[in-house]
């Protein structure tokens, strides 16, 4: 014999109404059939319930809704010379129902009884339903009375179910229907005087446990609207994927903490029996779903699960009084039990100078009143503190049988948060070692569940959220190559890129969720909103993802002003913006503090050498213990451009001009030009190497006359430059008359650092230095006589946008 239950979603409308007589015809053996209320039925029935006890009268109103929900199955899926029976029945019940209502509204009182009467309207109606269309539809169907069935009698003034006399009516009731099916309403049960009594949360489930232990079923199969128990909550993993299978205790500890496919009572009776169950999707039903039973199958996955409870609140005591005292604990754990606050977790130092309760959140202000006012003598005397309430909490547990044969599974689970900066505020584990629970906070929840998802089901996949500013040259080319090579950074770097967010100077386009590479131009342009930084910000506040990457491609010194708040937020950084990093040497510290303290990831290489790996680099010879004794540079590819392309058959403007259509420059060329880009490049060096300096501390020696220095925009500089052309004419045949080569130089030594234009001899390092590449010298303690050089392109869309890509790899592989 097979227990098939339906929920409330499986048993909603006429729609998974059909879905439900279809899986009922294949059964090709006896089976009980246990139905809920349709979808939603009991809360409406509840409430209507509270709101005439309260004089409320809008329920009359809303009590319509009732009988259309049932009316529009009957209509939809019966003849209409079948329909009038139904109808009568359903009016017939809801003019009990109403009259159950009208003594509530006059008494303003409900009472257990009448709350068991009403709530068990929904079951009642559904039943005779769902019996009328399975006749219909040629099911040999009897439909049994439920407080026949199911037996309750009262312990510690509970309800509890009487197995003895529920197996012993069931029996009779079913021998005596010769039918192929046995329909059974669940949630409903009777007691000792053969009143109407309910199960509870979950109780239609529980119906389908009991008749499934007694009858000694083959299975039980609980049909709902998902594909089983999922690794996660399917709503807030996109990732989360059906379990196909679980021990039953793996299935009690999932359920316990939040996941609702399963209540855990259900899971009581099937245990003692060894009684598999499937959960399974009535919409989906060729679906394999999850199979509960005795013995877990690992098939090399450990972790099982990843739960929560919302909502959650710590309640903790502490103080000298409570070390070494005996039963101390049972008087706060009575104190709570007398109130009936359920504890959810418990944590205690073995100091004993403190212990912590996980509760609900609407029972934390009472628990901490009779707390404080049990231990109201010990807080007189100091002994004890008051009972501190921290709120907005939510309680996530990991959960696998086989977790306590594996190692480092905590460590991982610590170690995946901490790296998101997301603080744990409670722990606890109990030695079997088969649910590790911590509570963190609430708006934690969804990047939490997703790191640890990440951590323990995604084959290693770490995911990467970008915010993009600056969508031109090298943010285009950045876009185009993270399109590019995603397939490959999936297989064989395990590493996911989404973009969540795009911006340039007029709009920006916000999402929650990843934008389409494809297309993201013509996104931008039409489905965005006018740009504006500080939503921008917000937006991937809010969002709250792991692993978040604010990624500047721009030369804003506005934008490079607001690094902190992201690093402060937990969103790293990658930048090819150089102007937070050579700004004064405390905000640059500061910046660096933050990263740390935050666990933000703050890079920048970019900022020094496009693609190349100068800092890097630089960052891995202090970190081995290296000096840095002399660096000596070319860092500007844009000047290096200008000067091996600038000849007497060249205007010096138009090889400017060249250079800034080419990509080469900043958009004000003048910033290369001047040497200020490059004095910004060796101080963000010596500042990487340990030297506290700013930037009026670097002596820049400027090619330009003052007057090209002077102009306001872009056009005017062009101008200048032309009418100096004569000065620039003068710098080409100096160099020219001692062979050598114009090279725009970088140099830090002793302490001091200088930029200029030097006149460069054959046979030296920098001589044969061609279009627009860039060369660092390293003389370090162990590079003394050769030094360590690095070499190759130093500007240029392409090569920027793969030095930022080259970042938020390396992000990805921390």
């Amino acid at each position: 014999m097979n227990i098939l239950k339906f929920g409330g979603t499986s048993v909603a409308n006429s729609s998974s109404l059909q879905s439900v007589i279809e899986i009922v015809k294949s059964q090709q053996q006896e089976s009980v059939v246990v139905v809920s209320a349709l979808g939603g039925i009991t809360n409406l029935l509840i409430d209507f319930l509270y709101r005439a006890s309260q004089k409320d009268d809008t329920y009359r109103a809303d009590f319509n809704v009732i009988r259309e929900r049932h009316l529009e199955p009957i209509e939809a899926l019966l003849p209409k010379e079948v329909q009038k029976d139904s109808v009568i029945f359903l009016d017939k019940k809801l003019s009990q129902l109403e009259g159950l209502y009208h003594s509530v509204f006059q008494l303003e009182e409900v009472t257990e009884r009448t709350l068991s009467k009403v709530s068990a309207f929904g079951e009642i109606l559904s039943s005779q339903l769902i019996c009328t269309l399975f006749k219909h539809h040629g099911i040999d169907v009897s439909l049994h009375d439920a407080t026949q069935l199911i037996a309750t009698s009262e312990k510690n003034n509970k309800l509890i179910v009487d197995f003895a006399k529920t197996e012993n009516q069931t029996q009779k009731n079913f021998e005596k229907s010769k039918a192929q099916v046995h329909l059974v309403p669940g949630y409903i049960a009777g007691d000792e005087s053969g009143n109407l009594t309910t199960l509870g949360r979950g109780g239609s489930d529980f119906s389908a446990a009991i008749l499934a232990n007694i009858l000694s079923a083959d299975t039980l199969e609980i049909w709902t609207d998902v594909s089983g128990m999922f690794t996660a909550h399917p709503k807030l993993v996109s990732q989360a994927q059906p379990i196909p299978r679980l021990s039953y205790y793996e299935a009690m500890e999932l359920s316990h903490f939040g996941a609702k496919v399963i209540y855990p009572p259900t899971l009581q009776p099937l245990v003692e029996k060894n009684i598999p169950t499937y959960i399974k999707n009535t919409f989906q039903p060729e679906d394999a779903g999850t199979l509960i039973h005795n013995e877990t199958d690992t098939n090399g996955q450990i972790v099982k699960g990843i739960s929560h409870i919302d909502d959650v609140a710590l309640v903790s005591l502490e103080g000298s009084g409570m070390v070494g005292i005996p039963g101390f604990s049972k008087r706060l754990f009575e104190t709570l039990s007398t109130e009936n606050i359920n504890i959810i977790m418990i944590t205690q130092a073995s100091s004993e100078h403190s212990i912590c309760l996980g509760v609900k959140a609407e029972d934390a202000q009472k628990a901490k009143e009779v707390i404080d006012e049990h231990f109201a003598f010990e807080i007189s005397l100091n002994k004890v503190y008051p009972a501190r309430l921290e709120t907005d909490l939510v309680n996530i547990a990991v959960v696998g049988d086989k977790m306590k044969e594996h190692q480092g599974i905590s460590g991982k689970l610590f170690s995946s948060l901490g790296a998101n900066n997301i603080n744990i505020r409670a722990i606890a584990q109990g030695a079997s070692e088969r649910n590790i629970s911590i509570i963190t906070d609430q708006k934690n929840v969804q990047k939490a569940l997703n790191t640890l998802h990440e951590s323990f089901f995604e084959s290693q996949v770490k995911q990467l959220n970008l915010f993009i500013t600056g969508v031109g040259n090298v943010g285009g080319k950045l876009l185009e190559q993270i399109d590019q090579q995603k397939d490959y950074l999936e297989s064989n770097l395990r590493l996911k890129i989404r973009i969540m967010a795009l911006s340039n100077s007029r709009k920006m386009l916000l999402s929650e969720q990843p934008i389409d590479l494809s297309n993201w131009k013509d996104a931008l342009e039409n489905n965005s909103i006018p740009a504006d930084r500080k939503a921008f910000f917000e937006h991937g506040k809010a969002l709250n993802l792991r692993n978040s990457i604010f990624v500047d491609n721009t030369a804003n010194e506005n934008i490079a002003m607001e690094y902190g708040q992201y690093l402060a937020n937990s969103i790293g950084i990658v930048t090819c913006n150089k102007i937070a990093c050579a700004d004064q040497f405390e905000n640059y510290q500061n910046l660096k503090k933050t990263a740390r303290q935050f666990g933000s990831p703050f890079l920048f290489e970019t900022n020094v050498g496009a693609g190349l790996p100068i800092i890097d680099t630089l960052n891995n010879l202090i970190a081995s213990g290296d000096q840095v004794v002399k660096i000596q540079a070319v860092l500007s590819g844009s000047l290096n451009f200008v000067f091996n392309n600038y000849t007497k058959d060249t205007s010096f403007v138009s090889v400017v001009q060249q250079a800034m259509e080419e990509g080469y420059t900043e958009p004000d060329p003048k910033i290369d030009l001047s040497g200020v880009d490059v004095a910004r490049k060796i101080l963000i060096l010596a500042r990487e190497s340990g030297m506290a300096i700013e930037l009026k501390d670097i002596e820049n020696n400027s090619f330009l006359p003052q007057a090209c220095l002077d102009t306001p925009d872009n056009s005017s500089f062009f101008k200048s430059l032309e009418t100096h052309q004569s000065h620039f004419e003068g710098l080409l045949n100096a160099v020219q008359k001692d062979n050598s080569k114009l090279k725009y130089v970088a140099q830090l030594e002793n302490g001091k650092a200088s930029v200029g234009l030097q006149h460069i001899p054959k046979g030296h390092d920098f001589y044969n230095l061609e279009g627009s590449d860039n060369i660092i010298l390293f003389y370090t303690n162990r590079y003394s006589q050769q030094p360590l050089i690095v070499k190759g392109a130093g500007a240029g869309a392409a090569v920027t946008a793969s030095g930022i890509f080259a970042d938020i790899i390396r992000i990805g592989k921390q």
